[in-house]
C-alpha cells in the first residue's frame, strides 16, 4: 500500500525490494536490500519526492514511503534536524537496513550484557559508526539494539526498511549502569 502514486524511480525500488523480501533468510534479505538501497542512493540520489524531505522541530520525522500490500516490509523516510536523535532503541524482534540518503548519521552499537531484574537491562557499548551518503547496515535480532544520530550541521534524511510495519519498539532511559525497559508507540509525521 503506498499513500500516493510514486515516481518512476521510486516504484521500481519498490519492485527490487518486493524480489528481496521474497528470498527465505534474514541475511540474505538484509544483504540484497543493502545494495538495492546503495544502488539507488549512490545512482539518483533525487528519487525522493520533497514531501519526505522536510525536517521538524520538535523530533526527527518518520514518514511512510510505502508498505508492503502482503506486510512483508514497510518503507519509511526519516529527516533528522541538526542534533536530533533516538534513544537507545530495538526493534521490536525485527529485521531492519537503514540507509542514509543525505548527510551523516552515527550509529552506536550496543549488546545486552543482562536484564537483572524484569524491564531492567544492562548494555555493553559495542562501537559507533559514521555513516554517509550512500552507506547501509542492517540489524538483525538478537542484535538490534542502537541510538541514531544526525552527525552533521545540516539535515539528514535516511531509509528504512523494516520487516512488516514497525508501530512500536522499546526504548531505554539510562539509570547510571542499567537501562530501564520502556514500550514505545511509534507514529507517522507530516
Amino acid at each position: 500500500m503506498s499513500l500516493m502514486p510514486h515516481s518512476a524511480p521510486v516504484t521500481e525500488l519498490i519492485r527490487k525490494l518486493d524480489a528481496a523480501v521474497a528470498l527465505e533468510d534474514p541475511e540474505a534479505i538484509c544483504r540484497d536490500i543493502k545494495a538495492v538501497l546503495a544502488d539507488y542512493i549512490q545512482h539518483d540520489q533525487e528519487f525522493l519526492d520533497p514531501r519526505f524531505l522536510k525536517p521538524r522541530s520538535d523530533r526527527y520525522a518518520r514518514r511512510l514511503l510505502h508498505k508492503d500490500p502482503a506486510g512483508r516490509y514497510s518503507v519509511l523516510v526519516m529527516v533528522w534536524g541538526v542534533g536530533q536523535a533516538t534513544p537507545l532503541h530495538d526493534h521490536a524482534g525485527t529485521w531492519c537496513v537503514e540507509a542514509v540518503y543525505r548527510g551523516r548519521i552515527r550509529v552506536t552499537s550496543y549488546s545486552l550484557q543482562a536484564e537483572p531484574q524484569p524491564g531492567v537491562m544492562k548494555f555493553e557499548r559495542e562501537g559507533e559508526i559514521l555513516a554517509g551518503v550512500g552507506e547501509a547496515g542492517h540489524l538483525i535480532p538478537p542484535f538490534e539494539y542502537h541510538v541514531l544520530a544526525n552527525a552533521a550541521e545540516v539535515p539528514a534524511v535516511t531509509i528504512h526498511v523494516y520487516a512488516g510495519e514497525m508501530t512500536w519498539c522499546h526504548v531505554f532511559n539510562s539509570e547510571g549502569d542499567v537501562w530501564r525497559r520502556e514500550r514505545r508507540e511509534l507514529a507517522y509525521y507530516e
